[in-house]
């Protein structure tokens, strides 16, 4: 990976923006920003954010105007989920479905073993608020508006991405280019 601002810069520049352009943002973009956010970093396997015992419990799911889409880090590229935009349904301010995408953390509970439910949620939360953080850094790196949030409808949006009773949603994240 090349490019960027330096680390430094990007943590002077870090901050939370809730009003986005309608500018798509280019596929490469999206490409970076995913391995920025989780992606393999080293031949055994290991992420660009720590994993609790590295459990790698969190998937990143990519709300576009074209469908919601599951990050595969290992294979670096998106496997289509629904073909339907359901970047409004990421969040309940009115914002969500301006953004050009929205990530939806979900924390795979069949991958965390026989930890008590709330080891399960303080670790896909601590795990969660890593990658979060690497999205925030490479958006300011890009100059990307970004914001994490929790104020989701979790129950309804599981239903719409269809997800099984042990993945729980845990955030959501707005990316997109700021307004001009």
């Amino acid at each position: 990976m090349e490019g960027g601002k330096p680390l430094m810069q990007a943590l002077k520049e870090r901050k939370s923006s809730r009003a986005f352009s309608a500018e798509k943002i280019p596929v490469q973009v999206l490409s970076d920003l995913l391995w920025a956010a989780f992606g393999v970093n080293r031949p055994d396997g290991h992420r660009t954010a720590p994993s609790a015992s590295n459990m790698q419990e969190i998937d990143i799911y990519v709300a576009l105007p074209e469908g919601l889409y599951l990050y595969d880090a290992k294979a670096h590229r998106l496997e289509p989920v629904i073909g339907e935009d359901l970047r409004a349904a990421t969040g309940t301010q009115p914002f969500v479905g301006q953004a050009a995408l929205n990530l939806v953390y979900v924390a795979d509970y069949a991958r965390m073993g026989k930890r008590s439910d709330e080891a399960k949620v303080f670790y896909s939360a601590a795990d969660t608020g890593f990658i979060a953080q690497n999205v925030y850094l490479f958006c300011a790196s890009e100059g990307l508006a970004t914001v994490v949030r929790a104020s989701i409808d979790r129950e309804k949006l599981a239903a719409r991405m269809k997800l099984r009773p042990d993945q729980r949603i845990v955030l959501a994240q707005s990316v997109g280019y700021p307004p001009k």
